[in-house]
């Protein structure tokens, strides 16, 4: 079965960058898309980011469009999500999950733990 585990997650000033990481194991990553998600207290989950198995195709939230950049290495079986440009809105839990389809747009099947983004002052 395949696990994922976020990792990159801290605090940061506004304007601050992070890079997130999704390590995969159990089964290899290039069969999936991945998707990063985010869940701030008290508001719903999110959809932040999207890529395909190849890595040739990416989709963004409007609300992180030119901020953030999906990347993967299926070679390391890792998906990386750098943050740029960072807000106070985009404090949240951030979650990797994988889609068995290979299809953005289909359901996610493996989720991960999260890793805490905190951006304050």
């Amino acid at each position: 079965q395949l696990q994922l585990v976020e990792s990159g997650g801290g605090f940061v000033q506004p304007g601050g960058s992070l890079r997130l990481s999704c390590a995969a194991s159990g089964f290899p990553l290039y069969y999936y898309a991945i998707g990063w998600f985010r869940q701030a207290p008290g508001k719903e989950r999110e959809e932040v980011s999207c890529i395909s198995t190849s890595g040739a195709g990416t989709s963004y939230a409007d609300s992180v469009k030119g901020r953030f950049t999906i990347s993967r290495d299926n070679a390391k079986s890792t998906v990386y999500l750098r943050m740029n440009s960072l807000k106070p809105e985009d404090t949240a839990e951030y979650y990797c999950a994988a889609a068995v389809s290979g299809n953005c747009h289909g359901a996610m099947n493996y989720w991960g733990k999260g890793t805490l983004v905190t951006v304050s002052p």
